[in-house]
């Protein structure tokens, strides 16, 4: 084996080889990529102390009810989901300030209450409350 020796090239190389540069800078996108929907998520604020106020009267509030078997009950009397959107628009003419309390057992999965908020927004109620426990 005989290596071949120009003496008269012994020019300094002027290329740089950008492949390893590329390859680190496509791994550090994929970090940022993957680390930056999660430094949104814990924002720290300090919320000032108020007094408890009292509820708001019960006077323009229907309440929706979705049971863990899924039936749906509006102000405690049974109601298909066809016939809420009809039941909720007759009430929303008698009261215009009419706004919904959803109250959902934690069983009950996410479709069934999405698909009751659907049908409180397409009657045209704006104003809706979730109910939880402390």
């Amino acid at each position: 084996m005989a290596f071949k020796t120009d003496s008269g090239d012994r020019d300094a190389m002027s290329e740089i080889n950008v492949t390893p540069l590329v390859d680190v800078m496509l791994v550090l996108l994929v970090v940022f990529i993957v680390t930056a929907p999660l430094l949104n998520q814990a924002v720290k604020v300090n919320l000032p102390k108020t007094e408890k106020t009292e509820a708001p009267s019960d006077q323009h509030l229907a309440a929706l009810s979705i049971d863990a078997q899924g039936q749906i009950s509006l102000d405690q009397q049974p109601q298909p989901l066809e016939g809420l959107g009809l039941a909720l628009g007759a009430r929303l003419q008698a009261d215009p300030e009419l706004r919904v309390q959803i109250q959902a057992d934690e069983a009950v999965p996410y479709g069934k209450v999405a698909e009751a908020m659907a049908v409180v927004h397409k009657a045209g109620i704006v104003k809706l409350e979730f109910m939880t426990r402390e």
